[in-house]
């Protein structure tokens, strides 16, 4: 069996940057090709402007706080979890 190049954790913040990438993309994508989009407004608090940087920022922290909180807490539990078997 071949072993591969890429380790767990390299393929993980490769696909997080990945996808937060992709969320700006669309959010400027967004703002360019539709008309008469609102401000957006990250956490409800933090109001952003309604041009295609502000939609990207808006889309790419979004997706960025939403996946990464998770994925810190697994990595949190991951190496901290005691192991059964030892």
């Amino acid at each position: 069996m071949s072993r591969s190049r890429v380790s767990g954790r390299r393929f993980v913040i490769g696909l997080y940057a990945t996808l937060v990438t992709i969320a700006g993309a669309a959010g400027y994508l967004t703002a360019t090709f539709v008309d008469g989009v609102t401000r957006p407004a990250f956490l409800f608090l933090i109001e952003l402007p309604a041009t295609p940087v502000g939609f990207a920022v808006y889309g790419a922290a979004t997706i960025a706080l939403v996946l990464g909180i998770p994925l810190l807490l697994v990595s949190y539990v991951s190496q901290n979890i005691d192991d059964v078997e030892a």
